[in-house]
């Protein structure tokens, strides 16, 4: 016979993990099923730390003010140090067209509400002391954005859910659904049976996999990007730095100093590197280095610790997933590599679908990830 609870999470990383909190929170008996040892052991490791409400969309710049509004507020709230840093972002312009882009975009974003203003060059030098001027036309500058630790956001929700009544069960991987039309009665994993109220798929990599025992066919697609982490130094820098120039081999890249002093990097291939493939390969770091020398030469001395290799799982216009199936599935997939900002928000959203209780804000975001789009649009900054 099945164990009852009222939400089976299938997941434990960036997305289950948050939603897994705030649904026990809630007064929900809830069951997290990851396949892996640990949590977050997919791509939430593999983060790079960055936070930002800089989006193009409503959707995601609602979902990520709020993931911002939690973490720079966790320390009180929870206790925990997370290593948050209110550094902002920040996306410099060499190239007339994409400083008419970013500027276009802007106005936007502040009819979204976002915090966002164009800097000189010269100011821009403020923020980033020593970059290159030549050519440079400005930059946009989002304040409130900001950055903070992968491992310890994880470990500290995986602390509180624990606290909090969640179980969670590792090395157990689902593997089908026992189905009654359009209604999940019983998650079957290699273990055991689970029925639930409501089952969310959180499954980052195997989100396809997982909506595909329900029948559906959810348009998510991982592909590889690499990263990598200097020695810790004094802070000399301020805000992320976004690049979306077009290099051989690369569409942007970016980078920033985190709260130990570190400084992390990582491109965007081009064209995309599909697949699931963790290994670091030998091309990437002469790549992103010759990048990062152009635009910030004074980086020439830092030593690179490591590199790793971690996947977004995509969908085709950049967005989200995030939405019921049937009568008692919610998707949470196809976060693009952003599903680290977007969790804590997110994980309060899908807490309201499960409870009924969504707003009109609710209803206006939940539009922007509709799993029935037509994935016709294109995020500006996926």
């Amino acid at each position: 016979m099945s164990k009852v609870y009222d939400v089976v999470v299938i997941g434990a990383g960036s997305i289950g993990l948050p939603a897994a909190l705030e649904l026990a929170r809630r007064g929900q008996k809830v069951l997290v099923i990851d396949s892996e040892s640990a949590p977050g052991q997919q791509n939430n490791k593999k983060a790079i730390g960055g936070v930002r409400a800089t989006h193009s969309d409503f959707g995601k710049i609602s979902v990520c003010q709020r993931s911002i509004e939690i973490m720079q507020n966790w320390r009180e709230t929870w206790g925990d140090d997370i290593g948050w840093l209110s550094n902002g972002y920040s996306y410099p312009a060499w190239d007339p067209e994409i400083a008419r882009n970013l500027q276009d975009l802007m106005q936007v974003q502040l009819g979204f509400g976002l915090n966002i203003k164009w800097l000189s060059a010269d100011e821009y030098n403020e923020l980033v002391p020593g970059i290159n001027m030549d050519g440079l036309l400005g930059s946009t500058y989002s304040p409130e954005d900001g950055s903070c630790s992968p491992l310890l956001m994880n470990s500290a929700y995986l602390r509180h859910a624990l606290r909090s009544g969640v179980e969670i069960h590792f090395r157990e991987q689902a593997i089908g659904f026992e189905m009654a039309g359009n209604r999940i009665e019983a998650v079957i994993t290699d273990k055991d049976s689970y029925s639930a109220g409501t089952v969310i798929n959180a499954a980052g990599n195997q989100a396809r996999e997982i909506g595909a025992m329900a029948g559906l066919d959810l348009p998510v697609f991982p592909d590889n990007h690499e990263a990598g982490i200097t020695e810790p130094v004094a802070r000399f820098m301020g805000p992320m730095v976004v690049d979306m120039r077009k290099r051989p081999g690369s569409a942007n890249f970016y980078f920033y100093q985190n709260h130990e002093g570190q400084v992390v990097f990582c491109v965007t291939p081009d064209p995309p590197i599909l697949g699931i493939d963790s290994r670091s390969s030998s091309e990437f770091l002469p790549l992103c280095s010759k990048r990062m020398l152009e635009v910030y030469p004074r980086l020439r001395y830092l030593k690179v610790r490591r590199t790793w290799r971690g996947q977004y799982p995509m969908t085709p216009d950049g967005f989200p997933i995030v939405g019921k199936a049937g009568d008692n599935l919610i998707n949470a997939v196809g976060m693009c590599g952003q599903g680290f900002m977007l969790g804590p928000g997110l994980g309060e959203l899908l807490t309201r679908i499960c409870l009924e209780e969504l707003t009109e804000s609710d209803l206006r975001v939940l539009r922007s990830f509709a799993p029935e789009r037509e994935f016709s649009g294109m995020e500006a900054f996926k």
